[in-house]
This record gives C-alpha cells, sequence and structure tokens, in this order.
C-alpha cells in the first residue's frame, strides 16, 4: 500500500509561479502559494498539472476586505492537522489521507504505554506488594527500557531505509513525500511513528529523563496521596484518570514524537528543546508535591499541593494554547524578572549581559547577608548598586582609547566615595536609627508607627522632590496627562531648527532644572533616607540583603563625565546631560512608602510595617509594575474592541459577535488581562481580533537573539548615516525628560520625510540607555501609507492643533486612542531628498548646445589636475595616485574591488550594479542567485548594493525611477582611416617645465580627420586660465615665473586638446546639440559603441576622468537651468573645486553613493529616467539639519501584536503577504509593527546593533 507522509521542514518556503495573460476575467480569485507543508490535490507531477496550478495562481489579485479569511483554505487543512496532534503530544491521528489501521492503534499504544508502566506499578502498590518508593523505581525502570528500545528501533530504521529515491517519483509542489507502509515493523513505518533523535546526546538524555518522569508520576499520583489531600474517591478517582492523561502527553512528546508547540520562541529548534517543555513542567508539579513531603505538614504547602494536583489536568490545554513557555524563555524571563523586581537591575540587551549581571547582583546580595554590622551594609551596598549601575564595557573601551582623558576617574572616584561618606556620617550622628521611624508608645507591641526625626525630615524632601521633577517632566513634552492635552508651553510648527531652539529655551532651562533635582539632589536625598532607616539594624536576614541590595541599587550617587572624540559613530564631547538608573522609580517607590507612613501614624507597629523598608519598596515596586502593565494591556485591549466596529476596513462579519461575547465574559477578560500583567506576559490578540490569550511569558525585549538583525536593501545607507545622529539627538531628549522615564522595553517612532525610525529601549543603566535603531521600508505600500498618513495627522495635531487660548475641550487629543503618543521634536542633521523632472532643462536646444564646450573645459581642468597631483606626489617620493575620485581615490587595480568615490566607471557600474537592462546583463543571471530575495544579516549591517540581491520575475521600483539604462546602440565599424594604425609624433615642448605636466605615453590623441576639424573647439583660453590657477596654488611645484613659458608652449595646449577632443569623439558627444537619451547614456556610463569608445575604455584611468567630466558638465548645465548661469573662468573654476570638495556626482544605485552617504557628503546628485512617465529626473541629497518628530508606542500593543505575529507565522505558518493581520490599521499601526519585527518574521531593512548612549 502507497501511502503519503508529511516531511520534517518546518519552514515557510513558497514557490509563486507566474504566467502573464493566463486569468480569465470571469475567475478572478487571490494568488495561491504552493507550500511545503501540503499537498494540493490535482498536482501530482506533470507538466499539464503544473501549468494548470500556474494559472490558478496567476489570476488577478482581489481588494483585501475586512472579510478576508483569517487562514486560506490550505492553510486551514494544514492548520486542523497539526492542532491535534500538538493537543496529543504528537500522535498523528489526523492525517488527511488513508493510512493503515495498524499506524493508528501503534500510535494510540505507544501514548498509553506511562499509564500501563505506572497503572501495574500502582497495582502492585495497592496490594501491598511494593512500597511507595520502590513501585515509583519499577514503574521508572520499565519506562527506561521501553524508551531505549524506541531510540535503538528509530535509529536502526533510520540507517535502514537511507537510499536515494529517483526524481522522477518525487512531486517538488508537495511536502508529503510517498512512502510504502508494507508491514507494521517496516523501516518506514518505523520512522514514521518514531522519527528519533537528531543528536545520540539527546536520545541518551530524553530516555533517562522519561524514566525519572514516569516513576515520580507514579509517586505523585498514588491513590492513597489523592485520598489524602482530597479525601474522596468521587475525586480521586477523575483526577487520577486525568492526571496519567497529562503525564502520557508529555512522555510521547519526550520519547516518541515531539509536537510543534503553539509556544515557539525560536525559529528553528535546533537542539531539540521544544521536547522538554511539557517533562519540565510536569516536574515542576511534582516538585511542590515532594518538597510538602520531605519538608513536613505546612497549611502553605498542603494548600499549594491541592491546586496543582488540579492545575495539573489542565496542562494538555495550556500547552496547545501556548500559555506555558518553552524552557529558554522561561529560564531568560525568571533571571530577568528576579534581577528587575527582586534584585533593582535593568533588562539587559543581550542573555550574556543578563546572565552575568544576575550572578554579579546575586553575589552582591549574598554579600549583604553576611555583613555584621548596619554601617558595613550601608557602605558596601551604596557602593555595590552604583558599580552595577554602570556600563561597565563602555568604561573599558574608552579607557583602552588613545585619545583617553584621565580626569574622570579620579572624579567618579570622589562622587562615590561622598556617597558613602554621606551614609556613614548619618549613621554615626545618629545611633538611635532605630527609634526614628517608630516612636515609642503604648501600643501592644510598645511602638506605634510615626515618621520623626532626620529620616522624617528627610521624607517630606522626598515628597517635595518628587512633586517638582512629575511636573517638570510633565512640561517638557508636547502633551500632558499621558497625551490626554496639549502642552501649551510647547512650540507650535516652526520652519527650522535655529527657530525651534529659540522658541524652546524655555522649555529647555526647566529641563535643566529637573535635570540637577532629580540627578544630583534626589541620589543623596534617598541614600540619607536608606541610611537612616530602622530596617539596617536587622542583620542577617533575608529582608535586609534582598531589600537593600535593591533599594541602594536604584539610587545611584552622584555623576562623573567621560569624553572622547568619536565613540562608536558619533561625537561623545556634546554628552552633558546625566541621568542615573531608575532614580525617577525609586523616589516614587520611597514616596509612596512614605505616605502609607504618614496615612498610618498612630497605629500599633503590625503587618505590612514589620516588612521593613527594603522589603515594602519591592512591593510597592512590584505593584506598580504589575500595574502599569495592566492599564497598558487593557488600553491595548480597548483599542482592539473599539476599533474593529469603528473601523470601517476592519469590521468583519463576525464583529457584533466577538463584541458581545466580549461583553459577556467580561470577567474572564479582566483574569485574562490580570493573569497577563501578573506573569509579565503578552496580550495575545488572535489573527489581531478581539480575542484574547494569556501569551507565553518571554524576556521584554520579546525575541530570543541579539537584535541587528536586517534585511538590507539599496535604502539601508540611509538609515546607517542617520541612526548616529538621532543617538546623539535623542540623548537631549531622554536626558531632560521629553520622552518621559523610558524605561526598558520602550518603543518610539520617528518620522523623517518618507522615513520611519523605530527604536527599542533594550537597557538602562547609570548614565546610559542602551538602544536597538531600525529602518522601515521606504517602499510606497497602500498599507504603508495609509499609516504613514496616520502618524503624520497625529504629530501635525500636536505641532499645529489648538491654540492655548482655545477652550480646553477643544485641546483634547482627538488620536489618544492611538497607540501612538507624540513626545516630542529633535533637531537631527540628515539628508534631504528632493527630486526634479528635467523636462525643460535636459531637453532644452539652449542649454544643450554649452554642453560640448563645457565639458571640454571640465575635462581640461581634471586632466590638469592629476598631472599636478601626480608631480606633487612624485616630488615628494611618494607613488603618484590614480584619477581621482573626489574624497579618495579610484582604485584601478584590476584584481581588487574599486573603492567608493565621487565618480564611478562604467566597468565599476556595470559591475556592482548587475541591473543594466542591456542584453549584456542578461548573462548576469545564475543558479546562485536568492530566489526568495535578500537573506537576514546578523552582526553589523552590510548595506548591499542593488544588484547584490535581485529576484527573478520581480520589478525594482528603485530601478525603474532611478536606474533604468537603455541599451546601447552598437554603430556597424566603421571603414579603418588611412592613418590609423600610425603611432603619433611625440609632441615636442617649448617650455623644459612642460614636461612636468606631460600626461601618460599611452593617452595619445586618436588619428583622423574628425579630430583635426575639432580642433578649433578646444578653449585655450580657458586652458591658460586653469593653469595660472593650478601653479598659483602652488599645487604642480612649477616655479612661478615659468608660467608665461607654459602658457605659450603650443606642445602642452596640443596635447591636452587632443586627448580631450579624443575623450569627446570616443563617448560619441562631437555633436553640436547631444540629444536629451544620448547625454542619459553616457552619464550613466552606456555610451554608443566604436572603436573610439573601445580605445578610450582601454585607458581606464582616463575614462574614469571623462565620464567624471561629463557627470560634472551635466551638473553644470542643471546649476545653470534652475540656480544661475557660470559666466566667468573664476565661477566655473570655484564649480569646480566645489563639486571636488562637497559633491558626488553619480547614479544613486553606484556604490560610490552609498559610501558617500556613509561619509556624510554634503551633497549628492543623480540623474534618472522614469519610463513610466517617460521623464528624465534629477535626484539631490543635501545634508542639513532638520526637525524629527519622536513618539511613544504603547508597549504592549506591539508585545502583543508580535506575540500573535510569532503564533500566526511560526506555528500556523499563515505567510501570505495579503494576510489580514499584517493589513493597514491607522489607529494599532499593524503593518508599521509587523515590519519592526526581528527577522525572519519582519523584514526592517536596517537594524543596528546594541547601541549604548551615553548621557553623561
Amino acid at each position: 500500500m502507497k501511502q503519503t507522509q508529511r516531511g520534517g521542514s518546518e519552514h515557510l518556503v513558497w514557490v509563486q509561479l507566474r504566467l502573464q495573460g493566463s486569468a480569465q476575467p470571469s475567475s478572478q480569485q487571490p494568488p495561491r502559494r504552493i507550500h511545503t507543508h501540503q499537498q494540493r490535490p490535482g498536482l501530482q507531477g506533470g507538466g499539464d498539472a503544473v501549468l494548470d496550478a500556474c494559472e490558478e495562481m496567476t489570476s488577478a489579485w482581489t481588494t483585501m476586505g475586512p472579510d478576508v479569511p483569517l487562514l486560506n483554505e490550505y492553510k486551514q487543512e494544514f492548520f486542523w492537522k497539526r492542532f491535534p496532534q500538538t493537543l496529543l503530544g504528537g500522535p498523528r491521528f489526523r492525517l488527511g489521507y488513508c493510512a493503515p489501521p495498524y499506524v493508528y492503534l501503534q500510535q494510540l499504544l505507544l501514548l498509553l504505554t506511562p499509564w500501563l508502566l505506572g497503572g501495574v506499578a500502582t497495582l502492585l502498590f495497592q496490594l501491598g506488594v511494593l512500597g511507595e518508593a520502590p513501585a515509583a523505581a519499577l514503574s521508572g525502570a520499565l519506562m527506561v527500557g521501553v524508551a531505549a528500545a524506541l531510540q535503538g528501533l528509530a535509529q536502526s530504521a533510520a540507517q535502514r531505509s537511507e537510499r536515494v529515491r529517483p526524481l522522477a517519483n518525487q512531486n517538488i509542489l508537495a511536502d508529503e513525500e510517498e512512502v510504502e507502509f508494507t508491514h507494521c515493523v517496516a523501516p518506514e513505518t518505523v520512522h514514521f511513528i518514531v522519527p528519533g533523535k537528531r543528536f545520540m546526546g539527546n536520545a541518551v538524555l530524553h530516555t533517562l529523563l522519561a524514566g525519572a518522569l514516569c516513576g515520580l508520576a507514579t509517586w505523585y499520583l498514588l491513590p492513597a496521596r489523592l485520598g489524602a489531600l482530597f479525601g474522596g474517591v468521587g475525586t480521586t478517582a477523575p483526577l487520577f484518570a486525568l492526571s496519567w492523561v497529562t503525564v502520557c502527553i508529555g512522555e510521547y512528546a519526550l520519547v516518541v514524537n515531539s509536537p510543534t508547540e503553539t509556544a515557539t520562541f525560536q525559529p528553528q529548534d535546533a537542539y531539540e528543546i521544544s521536547a522538554l517543555t511539557r517533562p519540565l513542567f510536569i516536574l515542576i508539579f511534582i516538585s511542590v508535591d515532594l518538597a510538602q513531603r520531605f519538608l513536613g505538614p505546612a497549611a502553605e504547602l498542603q494548600l499549594a499541593c491541592q491546586v496543582l494536583h488540579v492545575l495539573f489536568v489542565t496542562l494538555p490545554v495550556l500547552w496547545a494554547l501556548g500559555t506555558l513557555p518553552p524552557p529558554d524563555a522561561l529560564l531568560l524571563w525568571a533571571l530577568e524578572e528576579i534581577l528587575v523586581l527582586g534584585l533593582g537591575g535593568s533588562p539587559m540587551a543581550t542573555n550574556l549581559r543578563l546572565v552575568l549581571m544576575f550572578l554579579f547582583t546575586l553575589t552582591v546580595a549574598v554579600g549583604t547577608y553576611f555583613i555584621p554590622s548596619s554601617l558595613g551594609v550601608v557602605v558596601f551596598s551604596v557602593a555595590a548598586g552604583y558599580l552595577l549601575s554602570l556600563d561597565v564595557a563602555y568604561i573599558g573601551a574608552v579607557s583602552r582609547s588613545s585619545r583617553f582623558r584621565w580626569w574622570p576617574l579620579p572624579l567618579l572616584l570622589v562622587f562615590l566615595v561622598g556617597s558613602v561618606v554621606e551614609g556613614t556620617l548619618l549613621q554615626n550622628l545618629h545611633p538611635e536609627v532605630a527609634n526614628l521611624s517608630l516612636a515609642s508608645g503604648p501600643g501592644a507591641d510598645g511602638a506605634v508607627v510615626g515618621l520623626r526625626g532626620a529620616q522624617g525630615q528627610v521624607g517630606y524632601v522626598l515628597i517635595g522632590l518628587l512633586v517638582v521633577t512629575w511636573s517638570l517632566t510633565e512640561l517638557q513634552g508636547m502633551c500632558l496627562l499621558g497625551g490626554v492635552l496639549r502642552n501649551p508651553l510647547y512650540p507650535r510648527r516652526v520652519e527650522s531648527a535655529q527657530a525651534f531652539r529659540q522658541s524652546s529655551r524655555a522649555l529647555r532651562i526647566t529641563g535643566v532644572v529637573r535635570r540637577l533635582l532629580l540627578q544630583h539632589a534626589s541620589p543623596f536625598a534617598m541614600v540619607a533616607f536608606l541610611s537612616l532607616d530602622p530596617s539596617v539594624s536587622e542583620l542577617h536576614t533575608v529582608s535586609l540583603a534582598v531589600g537593600f541590595t535593591r533599594a541602594f541599587r536604584l539610587v545611584p550617587t552622584p555623576p562623573f563625565l567621560f569624553t572622547a572624540d568619536r565613540f562608536p559613530t558619533f561625537d561623545l564631547r556634546t554628552f552633558r546631560p546625566q541621568v542615573w538608573q531608575r532614580t525617577d522609580a525609586a523616589l516614587l517607590q520611597m514616596v509612596l512608602v512614605l505616605l502609607v507612613r504618614l496615612a498610618s501614624t498612630g497605629t500599633p507597629v503590625a503587618g505590612w510595617h514589620r516588612l521593613g523598608t527594603g522589603v515594602q519598596l519591592l512591593l510597592v515596586g512590584f505593584a506598580l509594575d504589575r500595574g502599569g502593565q495592566f492599564l497598558a494591556k487593557l488600553r491595548f485591549a480597548l483599542t482592539v474592541l473599539v476599533t474593529s466596529w469603528t473601523e470601517t476596513k476592519q469590521r468583519r462579519r463576525s464583529a457584533a459577535a466577538l463584541l458581545a461575547l466580549n461583553a459577556a465574559l467580561c470577567p474572564f477578560l479582566l483574569a485574562v488581562l490580570l493573569t497577563c500583567a501578573l506573569l509579565s506576559a503578552p496580550l495575545l490578540p488572535l489573527f489581531t481580533l478581539p480575542v484574547f490569550l494569556v501569551g507565553f511569558p518571554r524576556p521584554l525585549r520579546s525575541w530570543p537573539g541579539t537584535p541587528g538583525c536586517a534585511c538590507p536593501c539599496a535604502d539601508s545607507v540611509y538609515y546607517q548615516q542617520l541612526s548616529g545622529r538621532l543617538a546623539a539627538a535623542l540623548r537631549s531628549a531622554l536626558a531632560c525628560g521629553a520622552l518621559g522615564p523610558a524605561p526598558p522595553g520602550s518603543h518610539l517612532l520617528c518620522r523623517i520625510q518618507d522615513r520611519m525610525v523605530w527604536l527599542t529601549v533594550l537597557e538602562r543603566g547609570f548614565g546610559f540607555w542602551t538602544l536597538n535603531i531600525k529602518g522601515l521600508e521606504l517602499q510606497e505600500t497602500s498599507c504603508h501609507t495609509l499609516e504613514a498618513r496616520r502618524v503624520d495627522e497625529v504629530f501635525d495635531w500636536a505641532l499645529s492643533g489648538p491654540a492655548p487660548s482655545d477652550p480646553l475641550w477643544r485641546r483634547l487629543n482627538p488620536h489618544w486612542g492611538n497607540t501612538l503618543t507624540p513626545r516630542c521634536v529633535v533637531p537631527v542633521t540628515l539628508y534631504s531628498d528632493a527630486r526634479n523632472v528635467l523636462t525643460g532643462i535636459i531637453d532644452s536646444h539652449e542649454h544643450l548646445g554649452q554642453f560640448r564646450g563645457n565639458f571640454l573645459k571640465v575635462l581640461l581642468w581634471l586632466l590638469l589636475r592629476r598631472s599636478a597631483h601626480a608631480h606633487q606626489h612624485k616630488a615628494k617620493g611618494q607613488r603618484p595616485p590614480p584619477a581621482s575620485g573626489g574624497a579618495s581615490g579610484h582604485s584601478l587595480h584590476p584584481s581588487a574591488p574599486p573603492p567608493y568615490s565621487s565618480t564611478s566607471s562604467s566597468f565599476s557600474s556595470v559591475g556592482h550594479q548587475g541591473r543594466s537592462c542591456s542584453l549584456a546583463s542578461l548573462g548576469d543571471w545564475s543558479d546562485e542567485d536568492d530566489l526568495f530575495g535578500p537573506r537576514c544579516v546578523q552582526g553589523p549591517v552590510r548595506v548591499l548594493g542593488v544588484g547584490d540581491v535581485s529576484l527573478p520575475g520581480s520589478v525594482d521600483v528603485l530601478s525603474l525611477y532611478e536606474t533604468t539604462t537603455l541599451p546601447p546602440l552598437h554603430r556597424p565599424r566603421p571603414e579603418p582611416d588611412a592613418d590609423e594604425g600610425r603611432s603619433p609624433a611625440h609632441p615636442r615642448f617649448s617650455c623644459p617645465h612642460s614636461e612636468t605636466l606631460a600626461l601618460p605615453a599611452d593617452w595619445s590623441s586618436l588619428p583622423g580627420p574628425r579630430l583635426q576639424q575639432l580642433r578649433p573647439c578646444v578653449p585655450t583660453d580657458w586652458f591658460c586660465f586653469a593653469l595660472a590657477q593650478l601653479v598659483e596654488g602652488g599645487a604642480s611645484g612649477v616655479e612661478r615665473e615659468a608660467l608665461a613659458g607654459l602658457q605659450r608652449d603650443q606642445g602642452l595646449v596640443e596635447l591636452y586638446g587632443g586627448v580631450a577632443l579624443s575623450c569627446l569623439l570616443a563617448l560619441g558627444m562631437e555633436v553640436e546639440v547631444p540629444s536629451p537619451s544620448l547625454v542619459y547614456r553616457v552619464y550613466g556610463g552606456h555610451a554608443h559603441w566604436s572603436e573610439a569608445l573601445d580605445w578610450l575604455k582601454a585607458k581606464r584611468e582616463l575614462y574614469q576622468l571623462a565620464l567624471k567630466a561629463f557627470r560634472y558638465s551635466f551638473k553644470i548645465l542643471f546649476d545653470q537651468a534652475v540656480l544661475e548661469s557660470v559666466e566667468t573662468p573664476a565661477e566655473l573654476s570655484a564649480t569646480l573645486e566645489e563639486y571636488e570638495t562637497s559633491w558626488y556626482i553619480g547614479m544613486a544605485t553606484e556604490h560610490g553613493w552609498q559610501e558617500s552617504v556613509r561619509r556624510e557628503t554634503p551633497f549628492l546628485f543623480s540623474l534618472g529616467h522614469d519610463i513610466a512617465m517617460g521623464v528624465y529626473t534629477g535626484r539631490v541629497l543635501s545634508l542639513q539639519e532638520q526637525l524629527v518628530c519622536v513618539g511613544t508606542l504603547n508597549g504592549e500593543a506591539v508585545r502583543g501584536q508580535w506575540a500573535n505575529l510569532s503564533w500566526e507565522l511560526l506555528y500556523a505558518t499563515n505567510d501570505d503577504e495579503e494576510r489580514y493581520s499584517i493589513q493597514a490599521h491607522p489607529v494599532l499601526l499593524r503593518n508599521l509593527t509587523v515590519q519592526a519585527a526581528e527577522p525572519p518574521l519582519g523584514y526592517p531593512i536596517y537594524s543596528s546593533r546594541p547601541l549604548s548612549l551615553r548621557c553623561l
């Protein structure tokens, strides 16, 4: 019997086949993609079947409406195959095809094997043959034997079934390979049921773990134990049966076949970690029961065991819903939560930093526990908390710098010692510290709650500091009260950065005052408050060790300043603002503890007040954190609920039913929100619909790897240039509070012309924020445009909204429900992109008539400049450089790729671009081309050129607009000239100094009558002027008195004029008025073919100079038409000097363009051709300071959408590019959020490595 088996690949691999004109107008359907995880009926291999599939998939797209299916039909069938397998732990009972009965029976038998083995041991215990421990050991040993036999059988079957099948028997359009089930123990059958482990170590480990799990589960579920906990057969029997179902599911996933988990954290399970998910939680439940057995009876443990036995039954449902995390996510989440909430740290940017920081902080807490004096506790906690808040990696990097300045380190020690001395003096001056807050009284315990003495005075100071700093923080942003009202003091729309600085001078002053209070006064006040607290005297207690380690770390000491010239990409000498690690959060927590103490003044000390200040701060911090998360999740849920009806394009037919269901189950919805908040887990809206689930807990950054992965393209270089400048500008906004507290996990959105920048705060410490900067695609898609328009509307209201004199109701934010809240505007130096249509310029006979003369002038100027520089280097004993390429020379070595320069030759253009439309470019296609587009790169982003990656059959919008070149027209070979073939005579110079300016011998001019006819076109006067300019500047080293002799030397003039005219003929520009198409061809390096062009290209350096001269000439033509004409030789010389130093003139797709953007060349110019409109275009990039709008996003909305994205793509494999959950949502900014996700789920075109933003 011939059957099919689903292959092992879990990735989203699809092939879109397209045939033009095959779709019928009457059957327009969305195109279907062929996925590797499903066999489509009717595609059984063969040419006709493939053509039918192509015709079906190439039908026209329909407009995506709100009622588009959440999953396509073939995805739905696949999902309903996968979900039962996930629910049952791995057995495949729903295959979609007929299989022999023994396939299902064998899977069922293996699923129930742990129950059978445990039942035997339980029966022997009930009969009194074995005790509890021997019965558990027996079931565990039997399970080890069964698991070992299965793994051995799987390995043997894998070795026996290794064979190569003929290609004709394979269907490339399906992921279900054909398998012949001959009998129940055939190798194919065994491999289908028990795939086996990829690593032998995992096979041994999972076998031993299966035995331990079965033995402990037998002990955990003994009827006597269940009866002791619940005391009735009616409760014990169902719990016993259902609990063994949970154990069987966990054992099957561990030993037989691991299912695809809905809680997927890693895109690829390379080390088979997902198989440990279910056994891990079973062992966690069992460990609580074992603790209750060995630690003796305790009411709390007894209650915990009862609750966990009931929850044990629900584990399969929780696994299927994806509520419980995989082991790697669970470990990272637990370390982060303990570090942040328990030890006062910050979420880390990388996993390694998280583990190391957790270990160091835990060591400090343990050391605090063993310190024998209160003074030692204060000194050690202050010093350790300060040092743990530093960015040690940055300090080490700066200290190793050659330009490191020594004075900040002693200053650091001075401030550190000052804070320690403060705590020491307060301890010595107030030895009665134990009676400062607990005043003696007639209470039952001899003390009542009170706030007196020095600590009471410091407490009132802290309350005043909180009120003042909070008020000043609110005034820094565009909006007040969390975005509800517009700030009347914030400047309205201004046109320039200078005007914005002048109008925001008052805000900057208040920002400085806020920094002084929050970053200088508050830390000293909080250190004093903690040093005077009576809890310091409670030595050798866990509450003191943990509470004060956390408290003193939240309160760093005053600042110091590092100075370096450049680290890592921007100038640190401008980093004047100074901030501390979570000082604002520590101040709020201490004030809340003080308010509770003031409200309880006079009451006996009991309950809360016996916990101590350290534990009180910990609990208050936990409550504030979870309360803030609950409110953010509630706002996100309400946004999804409301917009599912109010937004017309989001209103599905099921919207009313879903709203009614959420209203009816409102308590359940609140319970889901509360659970997510308590676990710090994302709220998962299924398909971004108002169907909410509890996502599995994961680290705050949502992704497993280190940020910095992107899908680069030609536009990535603009974000690369912008990232350093933007980071340097944001440090002022972060320091003054214009962006709010900006804790780790915050997301910022910047709008810059047509660019979107997504920033994520990964880490925050003493004087630094660690950010990840992502650049979103610039492609004008409908979804992108719709959400970008809403972003512009939000910022427009904040900048030019109601005036301060308007009534209050008009100043309310109409976009308050949007996930984006406008915060501030920052000046950033970046490129402004201006595009112009050249109609009337490039086709003007008046301008084109001057082109030939300008070209000869520019080329003569470049040739003289080249000769002068070559002689200068030769005089200094250096090797003369090749043709100048602007800021850097252009290497001409044939074996090395040419570096970036201000212009690029045709061989550089064609070799690097690979996008020319000429017939020769067809040879660039190869089998090595990546069919599925650019891959994600890890590490520092290397921005690829346009030709580095391509998609066969696709149309590149940028190439259509900017870089499309017409194929060169091949001229017929002309008849050989009579003088051709004779080497020209070497010119005879009348001036002895002319040899210093002689051109290379192989640059001799072309012979022929046409060259003699063009001799009068050589601008002799301009040549003499340019020669005088070079000599007066001292560039050539020629004596000034020899200038007259050089200018009178006709041999030198004929030499330079002949070379210039030869280049003119080679480029085909001998006509007096060239056509626009000819100008565009030559500009792009695709001149008409001729033997003269071959002669010119053979001299690579000369060709570089000729192409540069041509591009400079066109730029002069453009400037004369747009700006003003260049009339005098001095103006022309000054213009050319400016081109050399401040401009890149070339094509936007050349590598030199990208390198010039990275080097921040002030101006860039390119020529393009828009085929769709039939016009030529000019593009000018100018580096200037512009205002960038910055807003904060609802972090829980981002985490929730990313959690749904992970579930939808990694589990449901819903990779449809037009799926519902990726459509534009103007309120949630759904499309932008999906783009900003980490690859392979998202597709940002630029992503920086974690960037430490110094705010010292």
